[in-house]
């Protein structure tokens, strides 16, 4: 069984990998998936519409001959990440008193 993972959800954990540090597209992938199962054609869809929020920007550095396009956070995206954590850890309490509740009320 999978559990379905929200459009935000997948936003916070891609501003959180990239408030760490920069990264391009595949390598990001492989870090995203290292936690949730996603593909790259779910993955860019998502850079494309943070980079149009103005969460993240873009730079191209030169790799054996070939650009890689690298990710990076900006200061919106920073304030955007701030938010969906304080929304993830209201929602995770909530989830974790109905889960771990000992002899509750029924």
């Amino acid at each position: 069984m999978k559990i379905q993972i929200t459009a935000e959800l997948l936003d916070g954990l891609v501003l959180a990998i990239l408030k760490q540090d920069d990264y391009y597209g595949y390598a990001l992938t492989q870090k995203v998936k290292n936690v949730i199962d996603v593909s790259e054609s779910t993955m860019y869809p998502v850079l494309r519409r943070l980079k149009k929020n103005g969460d993240l920007t873009t730079y191209d550095k030169p790799f054996q001959g070939r650009n890689r396009r690298y990710y990076h956070i900006t200061e919106i995206g920073e304030q955007r990440l701030q938010e969906i954590l304080r929304i993830w850890e209201g929602y995770k309490q909530n989830l974790d008193q109905i889960f771990y509740q000992k002899g509750g009320e029924k």
